[in-house]
């Protein structure tokens, strides 16, 4: 029997994908698993029990990814599972941003009780006109999950679409249209596009990286979207932008003192990822992801472990979690030879620092070979997956 914990309310559709094998508890010391939204787990300290977190979203600035590592804790996200929510906002966004329909919406509810209003708006609307996104160049930075949708949307709007990503994977070229331009260089984006909208994971790298030297190269009246992380883009520096009359607006999804209110930026109220359908996929994704490793030993979409699948587990499996250093491997399957265990069937992956090792054997397992892996210098954690089948 496995228990989970849940740290904040998880879409019942993903809950119950559970089977009879789990069961939900009060007590995170017992908890096997994980589910989380946006509670902060910074600080958290983790029983030796925990085997998982399962995040119903993609960003992970909430748990302490590195040490979880260490622990051999798998953190699992959910990418694309509210990619769709995300990119129907920012195609919101473009659109409010580029016609004043904010600042409409606001003259009609002040002048509600003028009985002349609609005479008045006639008069009155020019100042709202804005202009259409079609033929408009976008560039789009960061051609992951939400990013391909958003080029690929914009496509169909008619508008002359920029993707920048040095990391494009194979799976998001192949869901790229191709119409959609592919630079190479993030500064051709700068000088050409009227609208700028980012979509990379928050990183040391990625901080503030639209800033001050970034703006001084876009277009005059240039349209800045940030519906990815507030940290992605120097704020200071964009309203700085907005005064001087750069920038035209600046659309975020994330609320702060800095660009609350000031004119110029449309503040959205973390809606991105709002909607009933991407809370339920990502609770579906998470629940899945959770199950398939706890059964399985499997490790699919993990943002400190690598890949790693040996499909159903139909024998006796350890799941081994340990540094990416040379001869583990050899160790491994001395250790098991000498114990006289036959290997059946064996997979090895790495990530950066660390590497995750699947081994399925042909006898039930030994305790005192666990006994010994875990004590091979380098080795974070030693899971017995299944030790007996049937």
């Amino acid at each position: 029997m496995f228990q989970y914990k849940c740290l904040n309310p998880i879409a019942r559709i993903g809950l119950n994908n559970f089977t009879d094998l789990y069961q939900a508890t009060d007590d995170i010391e017992q908890a096997d698993g994980i589910l989380v939204r946006s509670a902060n787990m910074l600080d958290m300290e983790f029983s030796d029990k925990l085997l998982a977190i399962a995040r119903a979203g993609a960003g992970v600035n909430n748990i302490p990814v590195d040490r979880c590592a260490e622990k051999g804790i798998v953190v699992f996200n959910t990418p694309g599972a509210n990619a769709n929510g995300v990119k129907e906002m920012v195609l919101a966004a473009m659109l409010l941003a580029s016609r004043d329909i904010v600042g409409g919406i606001e003259w009609v509810r002040k002048n509600a009780g003028d009985p002349d209003i609609a005479k008045l708006t006639e008069k009155s609307k020019k100042k709202f006109a804005g202009t259409e996104i079609m033929g408009k160049k976008l560039g789009v930075i960061g051609l992951g999950a939400i990013g391909v949708r958003v080029a690929n949307a914009a496509r169909g709007l008619g508008m002359e679409v920029f993707g920048y990503d040095p990391y494009l994977s194979v799976e998001a070229a192949w869901a790229l249209s191709r119409d959609v331009r592919h630079v190479t260089d993030v500064n051709e984006i700068y000088s050409k596009c009227d609208i700028i909208t980012i979509h990379v994971p928050a990183l040391d790298s990625t901080k503030g990286m639209l800033n001050a030297e970034a703006i001084g190269k876009m277009k005059k009246g240039v349209i800045i979207i940030n519906l990815a992380r507030d940290i992605l883009c120097n704020e200071t520096d964009v309203l700085a932008g907005i005064n001087a009359g750069k920038i035209r607006a600046y659309v975020s999804d994330f609320p702060n003192p800095t660009v609350a209110g000031h004119d110029g930026c449309i503040v959205i109220p973390h809606l991105g990822a709002s909607t009933e359908e991407s809370e339920d996929n990502c609770a579906v994704a998470a629940v899945n992801e959770l199950m398939n490793y706890l059964e399985n030993g499997n490790i699919l979409n993990s943002v400190n472990y690598p890949r790693c699948d040996l499909g159903i587990c139909t024998k006796p499996r350890i799941g081994i979690f340990h540094r990416n250093v040379a001869n583990m491997i050899s160790k491994y399957t001395q250790t098991i030879g000498d114990a006289g265990c036959n290997i059946s069937d064996m997979t090895n992956k790495s990530k950066g620092e660390v590497a995750y090792t699947l081994i399925d054997l042909d006898s039930d397992v030994n305790p005192e070979v666990v006994e010994k892996l875990k004590k091979i210098d380098g080795v974070h954690r030693v899971r017995i997956v299944r030790e007996k089948m049937g």
